[in-house]
């Protein structure tokens, strides 16, 4: 079975638990009225299933090749690739006076999703260019933005972020290319880039490099970083493309899954100095790239719900058709949904991707509020949400995308682990998410050492607030087919809100012992948020959908959310079992 988007459960994850209804409601997203939405998703939708995941096999099969230079994509890429940025999907979240068409984050979330389900290695190119136009409309000068916006919104060019090199990945301190200075306020750019996303294709005529490097007398560590704009072709007055810049894709990774996405190898200033322009101040790069990088972060979690959501449905198909075994009320070989374990693995799956979805848009949600709310007290505080559910949505996302793809190879049994079925693809595809964009170890660290501490600490505590008052709901509505779902989820709020304590008390104190404990913390709130937003999304199932919605949300409480008190004393008892380094490894 070839994937199809779910546009249904993707639409009763919006209305219920991100509150698009509410946002609409609010005044705050007025171009969703009348059914825009539901119009939006449909159409990208069947473009997602009709266009985008056929390119999938072929892309995992052919791959990128590099040539001479020159990278050629997968049969039929270019032209989907054209037909899509023509129907305008690529402006879908982008400024409107640049050719955008300014529609909500949380609408962009769900066609993310659905892009990347589809194909996550087409999808990928346009992600990081999203991430671009944020960076330059809100930090590019007016002359970069009039240039390159129109071009990049319209997905008439492609946008790329460069920050890693071979002696630096997460750690920016200690990045090695320079920036000079030159008399007509350009600069040259040298140095050598590592693992670039689609830093050399052939799906457009020119591709915008952001680049971090350092001036030559600039500060020690992160606050030494620039950030510039490197174009592949200059630009000329009148907007069409003039000499080839001197950046060059000298090799391309061979990697473990995403095949076709062209992952680089990117040489700067090898024929004298690539040409680049200033964004923002000199020595103030970082704030802007974390303009993107949030931006990605967001786009990262939406591939792990995609590839979980992909594997799902591919493992369902299969265990409906597959007979294997004897099983109550079938007569010879029962298929394989009939046994018991197998149905628990998939409820497992859909759980899992639908918690991971609930939690990635109730973060586009709050990006959106941070944006368009006018109350000042309002903007904040969904500035604060965003930043806290920013590195548990992609840190858990991601994590759900490589369970559940591994899941659905157990399901497929040894089929699953030969590549004509597709489900290995997927457990190859989803292991990167885990990794790029700021590990998941690195997501933990900043959610305990940044997040929790934001607003004193009250951001933290309306989250577990609201866990708790959904809770209340579950009690109240007092159904026999919840089951233990309110219990757990009052189990879960009560560990998240003890861990917290702990966590808060740590950072002060003993910061060793917070770091120690940050993973198991982060996933200890992503149980109970997750858990929280099935629990909405059971309690507003009208009566077609009521079966099916609260079994799954009982099903993860008693299963997945069960966790949580034991993820607390690791939190709060583990630390001590995590000694130095030297003791266990040695020196």
């Amino acid at each position: 079975m070839t994937y199809r988007a779910p546009v249904a459960d993707i639409l009763i994850t919006l209305r219920d638990v991100a509150g698009l209804d509410q946002m609409i409601a609010d005044g705050l997203a007025p171009d969703l009225e009348g059914g825009m939405a539901e119009a939006v998703l449909e159409e990208a939708g069947k473009f997602a299933t009709d266009r985008i995941a056929p390119l999938n096999r072929i892309g995992d099969q052919i791959g990128s090749q590099l040539k001479d230079g020159v990278i050629t994509t997968p049969p039929g890429w270019k032209e989907t690739y054209r037909d899509w940025a023509e129907a305008g999907w690529n402006g879908l979240p982008a400024p409107i006076d640049y050719g955008g068409q300014g529609l909500p984050m949380l609408v962009q979330a769900a066609c993310i999703e659905m892009w990347n389900s589809a194909n996550m290695a087409f999808a990928l190119g346009p992600l990081l260019t999203a991430g671009a136009i944020e960076a330059l409309d809100k930090h590019g000068s007016d002359h970069l933005k009039e240039t390159y916006l129109p071009k990049l919104v319209s997905g008439e060019w492609m946008g790329t972020m460069n920050l890693t090199e071979p002696q630096a990945g997460s750690d920016l301190a200690a990045l090695r290319s320079r920036a000079e200075k030159q008399p007509d306020g350009t600069y040259r750019i040298f140095g050598q880039k590592i693992y670039i996303t689609y830093g050399e294709h052939d799906l457009t005529d020119n591709i915008v490099h952001l680049v971090l490097a350092r001036l030559p007398d600039a500060p020690a560590g992160t606050r030494g970083i620039s950030l510039f704009l490197v174009p592949k072709f200059l630009v000329n007055a009148d907007g069409s493309l003039g000499a080839r810049n001197d950046v060059f894709c000298n090799g391309i990774e061979h990697k473990l899954g995403i095949h076709a996405s062209p992952t680089c190898t990117m040489v700067y200033g090898d024929k004298g100095g690539a040409i680049g322009y200033l964004i923002g101040e000199e020595n103030r790069g970082l704030a802007c790239m974390f303009t993107m990088m949030n931006n990605a972060r967001l786009g990262v979690a939406l591939q792990g719900v995609a590839i979980a959501e992909a594997a799902f449905q591919k493992a369902l198909s299969y265990a409906r058709e597959r007979k294997q075994g004897r099983a109550a009320g079938y007569e010879g070989m029962a298929p394989i949904i009939a046994h018991p374990d197998i149905r628990r693995t998939l409820l497992q799956m859909r759980g899992r991707t639908r918690a991971a979805r609930a939690i990635a848009y109730m973060t586009a949600e709050a990006i959106d509020r941070s944006h368009r709310e006018t109350d000042p007290v309002k903007k904040e505080k969904a500035a604060n949400r965003a930043a806290l559910l920013t590195p548990i949505a992609k840190s858990y996302a991601t994590d759900i995308g490589i369970e559940v793809s591994s899941l659905g190879v157990q399901v497929h049994g040894g089929m699953g682990y030969v590549e004509e079925t597709g489900a290995a693809q997927f457990f190859r595809d989803a292991r990167i998410a885990a990794i790029y964009e700021g590990t998941n170890g690195i997501q933990a660290i900043d959610l305990v050492t940044r997040k929790l501490t934001l607003a004193g600490g009250e951001t933290v505590r309306d989250a577990i607030a609201a866990i708790r008052a959904t809770v209340s709901e579950v009690k109240r509505r007092n159904d026999p087919a919840f089951g233990k779902l309110g219990e757990r989820l009052a189990e879960a709020a009560d560990a998240l809100g003890q861990a917290t304590d702990y966590m808060l008390a740590q950072l002060g104190s003993n910061m060793e012992a917070a770091l120690a404990g940050a993973t198991p913390y982060l996933k200890l709130f992503a149980l109970a948020e997750g858990g929280a937003a099935l629990a909405r999304e059971a309690l507003a199932a009208s009566d077609v959908t009521a079966g099916e919605r609260v079994a799954i949300a009982r099903f993860y409480a008693e299963h997945d959310v069960n966790e949580a008190t034991s993820l607390a004393r690791e939190v709060i008892e583990g630390a001590e079992s995590v000694p130095q380094a030297e003791i266990v490894f040695g020196t």
